[in-house]
């Protein structure tokens, strides 16, 4: 039973259409998200508990500021 509950637990991870925006009108694709400043990977969006984009490969964080 422990094996059956360790696979529904499991986490499915996003599939690479969710990283990219595309433009049927003009033809382009462009990432949502911005690359690393540092590292050049693809940052990661957090939303709470403050704002931030984060690297997952070097530990750079960039808060954002909120918009009113």
């Amino acid at each position: 039973m422990s094996e059956a509950k360790s696979k529904e637990a499991k986490k499915k991870r996003p599939g690479l259409g969710t990283l990219y925006e595309y433009s049927y009108d003009k033809g382009s694709i462009t990432l949502k998200n911005k690359k690393c400043p540092r590292c050049g990977a693809v940052m990661a969006h957090h939303k709470k508990p403050v704002p931030r984009l984060t690297c997952g490969s070097c530990s750079y964080t960039d808060f954002l500021k909120e918009q009113k």
